[in-house]
């Protein structure tokens, strides 16, 4: 069976089913979705403007059309469902190549913006922030029952990374933050990232981006998270093969471990 095929038999959403032929390209795929697009996206998107960006984001990385077009199909379908904009200057989310058990497959990874506009979402936080702190920028904290953190940058000459920090503060008042040095995050991506090592992974080109995100997803930990932010968590870095209602019900096909192997530029 071939992988128009699958997406012909998988490729079923709601009670409605929607009309994918084999015969059809990715691109007229993406296009006969715009009906279930437009149901997941927030009022601030149109349809159409999704639909540009999706066809831009094969333009621009044609690598994405060697995954099988399911793959993509779910990865827009994640962006879609968030209301995060894939594969544009805003940096909300990405639509990465990745092999997947020796086949192409779509990733889709929230970037940094991406993940503060899901965090915003909840009424209860009144600030979540990361920040880097560079080599001659003056800084400090202390842990404990009355912890504290300060940061002053230097306007100029900065220097190299040295660290980066998540905060967050509650409209209640509590507050939390997490520091990480740069040789942490460095081995925390090499890690934990499935796409670190890629040449499309945004860590390639938005580093300092994607260490902010970092900081935020770990600083969340302690902070009161909203059911819908962590069911969106679920679907960072992930690969489905299905498309749904709620693509965080959706299972994750990405392998972990020594078995995934990233595809460079």
């Amino acid at each position: 069976m071939n992988v128009k095929e699958e997406l012909a038999q998988k490729a079923e959403i709601t009670q409605k089913e929607v009309k994918l032929k084999k015969s059809m390209s990715i691109s007229d795929m993406i296009r006969a979705l715009q009906p279930e697009i437009k149901k997941a996206l927030p009022s601030v998107v149109t349809p159409e403007r999704f639909i540009r960006m999706a066809l831009s984001a094969l333009n621009t990385t044609p690598k994405l059309a060697e995954c099988s077009q399911i793959s993509v199909l779910a990865a827009l379908m994640n962006a879609a469902q968030l209301g995060l904009e894939p594969n544009t200057p805003m940096g909300q989310a990405y639509l990465i190549p990745f092999n997947n058990k020796g086949k192409m497959e779509c990733q889709f990874q929230i970037g940094y913006k991406g993940l503060l506009e899901l965090v915003y979402r909840n009424p209860a936080i009144q600030i979540i922030q990361a920040q880097t702190v560079y080599e001659n920028d003056y800084f400090e904290y202390e842990l404990g029952l009355n912890s504290r953190l300060i940061h002053r940058p230097e306007l100029e000459n900065r220097g190299e990374i040295r660290l980066f920090y998540g905060l967050f503060k509650m409209v209640n008042g509590g507050y939390g933050f997490e520091v990480m040095s740069r040789q942490e995050m460095d081995q925390y991506a090499a890690r934990y990232s499935k796409s670190f090592a890629s040449g499309f992974s945004p860590w390639e080109n938005n580093y300092e981006d994607m260490a902010k995100k970092t900081m935020i997803k770990r600083v969340l930990k302690y902070a009161p998270v909203k059911i819908e932010t962590a069911r969106a968590l679920i679907n960072d870095e992930s690969i489905k093969l299905h498309l749904s209602e709620d693509m965080s019900e959706v299972e994750n096909e990405t392998v972990v471990g020594e078995q995934a192997e990233e595809t460079a530029a």
